[in-house]
C-alpha cells in the first residue's frame, strides 16, 4: 500500500517497492534498479539466483498497472554495468510499453546512450520542472527540491526486545528526497535522521512515516 504525502507543495505517492508516483506530473520516479547485477555477479562465480532480475520486471509492471502513469523516469543506475544477456529482456520490456521512458544517467550507466535512444528511451543528465530537480546523485541547492537516488537509503530500527533491523526508506531533508533503491539485489546504506528530517520506511507491503 502506497503512502500519499505532500512535499514541497507537490503530491507524491510512496510505494513500498521504492517507486514514487508524482501526481502533478503523472510520472513514476524510481532509482537504482541495477538490472543485470545478478548476471554480473554470477559471471564472477557468485551464487546468485537467476530469477533476481525477473522480479524487477514483475515489480515494474505491477507499479505501472497500479498508477497507470503517462511516463516513467529512472533516476540513474538502471543497469549495473556493461551490456549482458539482461539487455535482451530490457529491450522486450521497453517494446511492450506505451508510456514515455526517460533515464537520468547515473554513475553505473556506462552503456552507450545510443543504445537507449535506439529503443526510444530518452537519456538526460537531469530534469528540472519548476523548483523540482531530478538527479541521480543527491545535491543540496537552495531554491530547489531535489529528488535523487544513488545512496540506497535505509534506517536502523530497534524493537522492544532489542531486535535490530535495517529497512529501506525514503529519506527527506530540507533539500529534497532520496529514493530507496528499487532493485532487490542492491544493498542499503543506513542514514541517521537529524531533527527536521522526514523518514518514510518500507516494511513488507507498507510505507509509514517514522515519528
Amino acid at each position: 500500500m502506497s503512502l500519499k504525502v505532500q512535499l514541497h507543495d507537490q503530491t507524491f505517492h510512496l510505494h513500498p517497492s521504492g517507486a514514487c508516483y508524482w501526481e502533478q506530473q503523472d510520472v513514476i520516479l524510481l532509482a537504482d534498479v541495477h538490472l543485470g547485477k545478478s548476471a554480473h555477479f554470477r559471471k564472477h562465480g557468485m551464487a546468485v539466483p537467476s530469477q533476481a532480475d525477473d522480479n524487477e520486471y514483475d515489480k515494474l509492471n505491477a507499479v505501472i498497472a497500479q498508477f497507470q502513469p503517462s511516463r516513467i523516469w529512472f533516476l540513474g543506475d538502471l543497469f549495473h554495468s556493461h551490456q549482458n544477456a539482461e539487455w535482451h529482456f530490457f529491450e522486450q520490456w521497453v517494446r511492450m510499453q506505451s508510456i514515455e521512458i526517460v533515464l537520468v544517467m547515473g554513475n553505473h550507466d556506462i552503456i552507450s546512450r545510443n543504445h537507449f535512444e535506439a529503443l526510444g528511451v530518452t537519456t538526460v543528465d537531469q530534469i528540472q520542472i519548476g523548483t523540482i530537480l531530478l538527479t541521480h546523485h543527491p545535491i543540496e541547492k537552495q531554491g530547489v527540491f531535489n529528488v535523487a537516488g544513488h545512496i540506497h537509503p535505509a534506517v536502523k530500527l530497534t524493537g522492544v526486545g532489542r531486535q535490530r533491523m535495517k529497512v529501506p526508506c525514503y529519506f527527506c531533508t530540507e533539500f529534497g528526497m532520496i529514493l530507496p533503491a528499487y532493485g532487490d539485489f542492491t544493498g542499503t546504506y543506513a542514514l541517521k535522521p537529524k531533527r527536521g528530517n522526514r523518514v518514510f520506511v518500507c516494511v513488507e507491503d507498507e510505507v509509514f512515516e517514522l515519528s
